[in-house]
């Protein structure tokens, strides 16, 4: 069994990567739609030389050891990955963020859609919220999907992650909701409601922006739970 422990790992490798991306929509956990076709072809890739290597590897393989080796210990999360697929990032990832925002400049943005409410990312919402000039937001009704973050003070918010390629560049985006009791942490919401002025714009203070709510439903996990920058 010894000689195919290297095909056997870049196996259960290329296995889990073709079945978080060309069986189903896992992979948007982990990484932006545009990639999946680089995850099928490494996927593929794998596979293929996973099956050629057990092929020409020569069926006398000397070997002094007794036990399975430590090699084997690199199968166990191969398997997770092929069984138990990790959870999207939620709360936790989102909390761990420090406050870090860069100095944007403030100025005007283009004005929203006709007709109330408008969807608008979480991400959009806070730029628009924090640094825009025109108050394009002021007497809108706005409708933001997200999962549910707190502070220890009771303080609750819609979260999205933000996603330039894959989930170890994320950002966090967060609107503070006013008005109504906060679901369950990590559980998904869609909310309408109006923008609550806070702060000095582009300072801060302003960070994070606040909703008036107006009503809350609770939706289940979008496919792609990230947002685009």
């Amino acid at each position: 069994m010894r000689r195919y422990g290297g095909p056997f790992l870049l196996l259960l490798i290329g296995a889990a990567v073709l079945r978080v991306s060309l069986f189903g929509d896992l992979y948007l956990r982990y990484v932006q739609a545009g990639l999946r076709p680089y995850l099928i072809a490494s996927g593929a890739a794998l596979i293929l030389l996973a099956l050629t290597t057990a092929a020409l590897r020569p069926a006398h393989h000397c070997a002094h050891s007794h036990g399975p080796g430590v090699a084997w210990l690199l199968t166990l999360p191969a398997l997770a990955l092929l069984l138990f697929p990790p959870p999207a990032l939620g709360s936790y990832s989102a909390d761990r963020e420090a406050a870090r925002r860069a100095a944007q400049g403030v100025g005007t943005f283009p004005a929203l859609p006709a007709g109330d409410p408008v969807t608008l990312t979480v991400a959009e919402y806070g730029s628009r919220a924090v640094y825009d000039s025109g108050r394009s937001l002021k007497g809108r009704t706005v409708r933001l999907t997200g999962f549910v973050t707190r502070d220890d003070d009771g303080t609750w918010y819609v979260t999205r992650l933000v996603v330039s390629c894959c989930a170890a560049d994320a950002t966090t985006a967060k609107a503070e909701i006013r008005g109504t009791p906060a679901p369950p942490t990590d559980s998904w919401v869609t909310i309408t409601g109006t923008w609550h002025p806070k702060g000095t714009l582009g300072s801060p203070t302003a960070w994070p922006p606040a909703l008036n709510a107006r009503t809350l439903t609770r939706v289940p996990e979008p496919t792609n739970p990230y947002e685009k920058p």
